[in-house]
């Protein structure tokens, strides 16, 4: 039999790729040398929990934990994003992978999962961890990308009014959370819909998956399609009893942790990991949050923003 082994794109983390061609099937290897049992037993125990619940995932093949490296099955080269960038009406197509997150919903939250010797624990996604994803944004973000701003005491400032928004939420850290759910981590193999890149699922609210999706930095909706969406989980999900208004409050209270989070972690990866190819999302990144400050429960945070980051405070992504 032939073997043909090919280097993939990867992603925003520390693993490589590889498809392996034996014969007419096809496999990946995944290594990590970094945050290895993360990276590696964590993402097959999840990809278990997740068949388990009818959802389409990449099966394991074979472990080769102490080599740095698993083979699991092949789901392709064709990702939901290649699909809905070149179509015109998206709504259809955006309400088959929200069905994705009810069935992620349904997951039953356990102390342990276990696979062999091997267990985890999924974290909640707690007021403490809320900021230190956010915190990104000052750490990395306006390190490089501020101009005669005293970090410190905005961030001083900032986090203040972020800690009091954070403590809005009103859903609970109680739902099984994907945590990555955009539309390049979901694949198309022979139509079904697929999950990968699932090593960072937590416990947390219901509504993150449905940012992580909708607020897309890499695809950019029409205002009146993400409320649509948005209107589709409602009607839908389990919370479907409850008022739109805590929803949609959640919804943007989430959006905006997670797009200061992105901005951070984007020139991160171009400052510390020579990866440039991020930068060109920064300024979707922004719109997004913008239109999420919209929200009037965002008043304070509108008047720091305004106060303290005005245009001429920020360089330009290609300037960093």
């Amino acid at each position: 039999m032939n073997y043909k082994l090919k280097k993939i794109s990867g992603d925003a983390s520390f693993r490589e790729f590889y498809r392996l061609k034996k014969g007419n099937k096809n496999t990946i290897i995944v290594k990590a040398k970094k945050e290895k049992f993360r990276n590696l037993i964590t993402y097959i125990i999840i990809n278990k929990v997740l068949k388990e619940n009818k959802i389409h995932v990449p099966k394991l093949i074979s472990n080769h934990y102490k080599h740095n490296m698993i083979e699991i099955s092949d789901l392709g080269e064709k990702s939901f994003y290649d699909v809905i960038i070149k179509k015109k009406n998206k709504l259809k197509d955006y309400k088959k992978t929200i069905k994705i997150i009810f069935k992620l919903q349904k997951i039953k939250i356990k102390k342990k999962y276990s696979l062999g010797k091997y267990k985890i624990k999924l974290h909640k996604h707690s007021l403490k961890n809320l900021h230190k994803e956010s915190d990104l944004f000052f750490d990395w973000y306006l390190k490089f990308c501020s101009k005669n701003l005293n970090i410190q005491k905005f961030k001083k400032i900032f986090k203040e009014e972020l800690n009091k928004i954070y403590k809005r939420l009103y859903f609970k850290n109680n739902t099984f959370v994907h945590k990555d759910f955009h539309a390049s981590n979901i694949m198309i193999d022979k139509k079904i819909f697929g999950l990968i890149d699932s090593q960072d699922a937590i416990v947390g609210n219901p509504l993150y998956d449905v940012v992580s999706l909708i607020d897309d930095v890499r695809i950019k909706l029409p205002n009146n399609l993400q409320n649509k969406l948005l209107k589709f989980y409602h009607s839908a999900s389990k919370l479907k009893k409850e008022k739109y208004q805590n929803l949609k409050n959640d919804f943007d209270i989430l959006s905006i942790q997670r797009n200061l989070k992105i901005l951070g972690i984007f020139v991160r990866l171009f400052k510390r990991d020579k990866k440039s190819s991020y930068l060109k999302y920064l300024p979707y990144t922004w719109s997004l949050i913008n239109r999420r400050l919209k929200n009037p429960i965002f008043k304070n945070l509108n008047l720091i923003f305004k106060k303290y980051l005005k245009v001429k405070t920020l360089k330009k992504a290609n300037s960093l």
